[in-house]
């Protein structure tokens, strides 16, 4: 299920070329399944942390295999956004959201 009009994209192979601006992107495990909805202030920053770290011990994020990404001005907004819909479709949150995350949105 891809839920952005963006391609999907090789994790490692460009994540490391993500613009510096806001936006949200999806993660995807290699069955092509979304496991997490997220959002940046700096996508770019977001990215090299992720890429340099992998994912900061994060078992669930480090399952990530490709990726689609999208620009917005109010990427919280649209994190919640997407979230609901994805909901809405599958009856639960991507693996690796979780409600109390949501919450403090």
């Amino acid at each position: 299920m891809e839920l952005l009009e963006d391609k999907m994209r090789v994790w490692l192979d460009s994540a490391k070329f993500v613009k510096p601006v806001s936006g949200v992107y999806v993660l995807y495990n290699r069955n092509k399944e979304v496991i997490y909805i997220g959002e940046s202030k700096n996508l770019e920053e977001t990215f090299t942390k992720y890429v340099e770290s992998e994912f900061e011990g994060n078992e669930c994020k480090q399952k990530t295999q490709s990726y689609q990404r999208e620009f917005a001005e109010n990427p919280k907004e649209r994190q919640l956004q997407l979230i609901e819909e994805f909901r809405n479709h599958m009856g639960r949150l991507p693996y690796c959201n979780t409600e109390i995350e949501l919450e403090t949105l």
